[in-house]
């Protein structure tokens, strides 16, 4: 059996994402925006001096978790559907305001960098964000067992002391 995260929540997607908000404001955020359309939100944000941007995939309403019951398979009504959609939609609000929370409390605490926390997440110039740049020369390099250009020439920094 897998386990989601707030998976049985009341809480709305409108109060999670107020409460983005509040706690990137109480770690220092400049700016901060959300929006969304019919198959993801994003949630921006500036802090540290970095562009910040998480994409948060939706479900699709047509899938079959929403529109038959677990137990029988039986169709549902279209109000259970919305339901049962409403739901998904809370829990995956949920799992990100516990995910910017956690994140933001290590870099508080020093447990990890703000970059590194973030990293696949920052925004780059042109607008993607690093993960989107990155993540398909990593995937290549496992296909492939070949390190893709940009990553073996890259040249790492001197330690830095600590």
């Amino acid at each position: 059996m897998s386990y989601s995260y707030a998976a049985n929540t009341d809480v709305s997607a409108d109060r999670s994402q107020a409460e983005i908000q509040k706690t990137l404001a109480r770690y220092g955020a400049k700016q901060f925006m959300y929006g969304w359309d019919e198959d993801k939100a994003i949630v921006a944000f500036q802090i540290a001096n970095r562009q910040v941007r998480f994409v948060l995939p939706m479900p699709d309403r047509a899938e079959r978790r929403f529109t038959h019951t677990a137990a029988k398979g039986q169709k549902r009504a279209p109000a259970a559907v919305e339901t049962a959609y409403d739901q998904a939609v809370r829990q995956r609000w949920r799992a990100l305001n516990l995910v910017i929370k956690a994140k933001l409390e290590a870099v508080a605490t020093k447990i990890v960098t703000f970059d590194a926390e973030f990293l696949a997440h920052i925004v780059l110039p042109d607008g993607t964000t690093v993960g989107e740049t990155i993540i398909p020369g990593i995937e290549l390099a496992y296909e492939t067992n070949q390190m893709p250009a940009l990553l073996a020439n890259y040249n790492r920094p001197p330690e830095i002391e600590r």
